[in-house]
This record gives structure tokens, sequence and C-alpha cells, in this order.
């Protein structure tokens, strides 16, 4: 059971397949409207119904391609699918939603049409087609609200006062935003409205709309959070919590009771999908919790994140997670001896590409360096590279990678930690391509062979006796 606690203030935030279809959003709304009855002020940050966002970057590229037919197919059935869940939540054909829901996908279209007329999608207009979709589920989150006996008012996270730098596609809100949420939603709050926020977007100060990059509805909510001093903000999802690994891959993964800020962004970066990986730093300022929360479970506590790890004596690791998809590209040569403005002149060149660097490791020697980053950024990296070296260096990708990490506070100071993780590996013959450990110690990450990730998840997770640990602790 959840304990019981005094809350004046929740930031609560539901995913996309807490919002896929009329009754999962009414079910979300009766999770919020069950706080608001007992008193507390709620404010709702929504994600898209799940699959309209890879729909809305489907239609997007077919649009750039010269394919407006496909385009105008898949907005057709996004409209039937938001009208159709309007009506089951109870909107009448002349309502404002439903007629605000028939403008949104009016806008949709014609902002396709531009870019199928210019055959150009810049990350400007994809941003702005992407978000269309937190933009649809918002105001039938507001009538399932209004249904549950909850007045509600519905906002776009610009409306909502998140402010962002002109980053498209990866948004990062400008401290000006924080006075401007407090602002904007606290007047609402105080007239005894809920607000429902579309989560995933702000606005640049011009007023173009921005995303806060994949998952970043996880993001919103913190930032929401840390402006209105929320005494917590939770993630509500289709899991008990934060898992010791992907339980689609080890059957005895475990929900984690406690885990710190840090430790869940380490967890994030490396592939667990639970968080966006900067959903925790707005809260790790303000020092508030999130608590990530089963919306089929709701009386579970979840997994709690705090400043504070949970200590826990002879289990330094919490979690196992990997990343895959991966590429290393290694850069080699004499000509990189004793020069260390090649290594500089080889980040900088990533600098200028928006690449994010997974892993990096080089020789001692310095004639070896060795990045791993996604697969789908290898060819931007390789370019990159390759025009930023002397011919005297080769710059060569191996694909067909994933990077493995083991996660937790525990393990700092700690002897035998990576020697019980290297043994896990050579035991079920895993072979170690590169290796990296941050000064911090809250992780240790290895990149194999994407086709022996699984096993080796497995492995690990054993070795260090994760699942018997959670269950110990149960």
């Amino acid at each position: 059971m959840m304990p019981v606690m005094a809350y004046s203030l929740l930031v609560m935030k539901f995913g996309g397949t807490n919002m896929q279809d009329a009754g999962a959003i009414r079910h979300s709304a009766s999770l919020a409207a069950r706080w608001v009855h007992d008193g507390v002020k709620v404010v709702v940050v929504v994600s898209a119904m799940a699959g309209v966002t890879n729909g809305l970057l489907r239609l997007a590229d077919a649009a750039e391609k010269g394919d407006i037919a496909s385009a105008n197919d898949e907005i057709a059935a996004m409209r039937t699918r938001h009208f159709t869940a309007a009506q089951e939540l109870g909107a009448a054909p002349d309502s404002s939603a439903v007629r605000e829901i028939r403008e949104l996908h009016e806008t949709l279209r014609q902002a396709v049409y531009g870019v199928y007329l210019l055959r150009e999608l810049t990350p400007r207009s994809r941003d702005l087609i992407v978000a269309f979709g937190e933009r649809l589920s918002a105001p039938l989150m507001s009538l399932a609200l209004e249904g549950q006996g909850v007045r509600a008012h519905h906002l776009s996270g610009g409306q909502a006062g998140i402010m962002t730098d002109e980053h498209f596609g990866n948004a990062r809100p400008l401290p000006g935003s924080y006075e401007r949420i407090n602002d904007r939603l606290g007047g609402l709050l105080g007239a005894g409205v809920t607000p429902v926020v579309a989560g995933f977007m702000g606005e640049t100060e011009g007023g173009a709309i921005t995303t806060l990059g994949r998952g970043g509805t996880d993001f919103s909510a913190t930032i929401i959070g840390k402006a209105l001093h929320a005494d917590e903000v939770w993630a509500w999802k289709d899991v008990d919590g934060v898992m010791s690994a992907d339980p689609r891959v080890v059957r005895g993964a475990r929900n984690i009771e406690v885990l710190s800020y840090g430790e869940v962004m380490e967890l994030a970066y490396f592939g667990a999908k639970v968080l966006h990986p900067l959903a925790v730093t707005p809260l790790r300022e303000s020092g508030i919790p999130l608590r990530v929360k089963s919306a089929a479970d709701p009386d579970f506590p979840g997994t709690l994140v705090q400043e504070e790890p949970l200590d826990e004596p002879g289990h330094p690791v919490k979690a196992v997670t990997a990343i895959r998809g991966v590429s290393l590209i290694n850069v080699t040569g004499a000509g990189a001896l004793g020069v260390p403005e090649v290594v500089a002149s080889l980040f900088d060149a990533i600098a200028r590409e928006n690449i994010t660097l997974l892993m990096v490791s080089q020789s001692s020697s310095m004639s070896n360096v060795s990045l791993a980053v996604q697969g789908v950024d290898a060819r931007r990296t390789l370019a990159a590279l390759r025009g930023s070296v002397t011919g005297e260096l080769q710059v060569e990708e191996q694909p067909g990678v994933a990077v493995l990490a083991i996660v937790g506070a525990g393990m700092r100071g700690q002897k035998g930690v990576a020697a019980r993780l290297f043994g896990a590996l050579a035991g079920s013959d895993i072979n170690i391509l590169m290796i990296s450990q941050g000064s911090s110690e809250l992780n240790i990450s290895v990149a194999i062979e994407e086709a022996q990730v699984e096993g080796a998840t497995r492995a690990v997770h054993a070795a260090f006796a994760l699942g018997e640990r959670a269950a110990a602790a149960d």
C-alpha cells in the first residue's frame, strides 16, 4: 500500500500506454481525480496516445519524400482515433473539445502539406508536426477529468510557461521558464482548476514550438514540479517502477524500491526506457522526490527517486541495463602518438555535429581512440571525423554493438565489482570490445556484440543476485 502522506501539490505524468484509448484515459483521469477529491492540488502532464508520435514522424517523412497520399491517410486515421476517444469520453459532436480536435488536425494537415510542397523537413518543422500528439491528447484528458467531477483546463507546453532554447528536437528549458510556469499554472490551481499540460514540448521566445527529445514528457513534468515546488512528481507507467533489468529479457527482474537521482540518470542514459535521461535534473536542484508508479496497481509504492541512495551492504549494484544499435568508431594511426591536438579535433568535430557519445576509450599511447555512438549517428560521425583528421589516421566503424552497464551507488570504493562483472561475461563466453568507468563510480559500462546482449544481461543479473536481493527486500 502507498504510505499515508500529507500532500498539498502533486504533478502527475501519464505516458502513452496510459493515454492509448478512451478507457485508458478515463482510468488515468480517475487516478488524478482521487487525489483532487481529497483536497490535493494536482497538475496533469500527458503524452501522446500510444503510437501517435511514431505515426506523426512517418507522415512527416512521407510528405518530405512527396508521398502526400500516405501522409493524408495517416492524418485521417489519427483524426478518427481522436474523435472516437472524444465521443466515448462524452463529448458532443458540436462540443468545444471536438471543434478543437478538428482544428488541430486541419492545422496539422496544412503543416504537412507545406513540407510536401517544399520537399524539405527542417528540425523546426518536424518539432511542429510531432508535437501535435500531445496537443491532441490534452483535451481528451480534460474531458475525462470533467467526467470525474474535476474542473480542468488544458494547455500546450508553451502556454503552460515552458520556454526553451532553439535546439529543435532536443530543446532545453530557459531559466525564466520556472517563474512563468508558476505564474500561469499557479493561478489555475488557486482557482480550483486542475491544469492539463501537453508534455514533451515548449516554445522559443519567438513562439516556435520545440520538443524536449523522445520521452520528454517526463522532463516536462519535472520542470513543472520544480517551478511549482511540488511535494512529489509521479510518473505513471505500465510497469511497477524501475526494474533491476528489462523484464522482457530477465524473468527474475524486480522492482527497485529506492534510487538516487544519480543512479536513475545513469540507468536512463544507458538504455532503461522508464525515464527521460534529464528528467531528474530539475528535481535534483530543488530536492523534490520523483516516484515511478504503476497505473495498473496504484496502491503499490513503485520506485522512489531521491537525493540519497539506499544503503544496501553487500549489494553494490542496483540494476543492469543495455543500449542496443550502437556502433564503435575507431580512430587509429601513428599520427596520433603524443599529439593532444588530434584528440581535441575529434571532440570538436563531434560537438559541431551535436552527436552524443555513449562511451570513450583511449589507449595510453594515444595511438587509438574508440568512440561509441548510436548506430543512427554512425554515418555522420564517420564523415565528421574523416573531415577533421589527417591522412595518417584511419577512421573505421564497427557496427552491431551494444553497451551494457551496471549501475549502483554502492560500487563507490567497493572492491571486486568489476571482477564479478568481467567474470560473469567470461563465464558466458562474451567478448568485451571496450570498457569505461566514470570517476563517480556509479556505473561500469562495456561494449559487446549486440547478438550477445540478452545472454550477457541475464548472466550479469544473476552474478549480482539482483532478483534475489529484491525478493529479500519484499
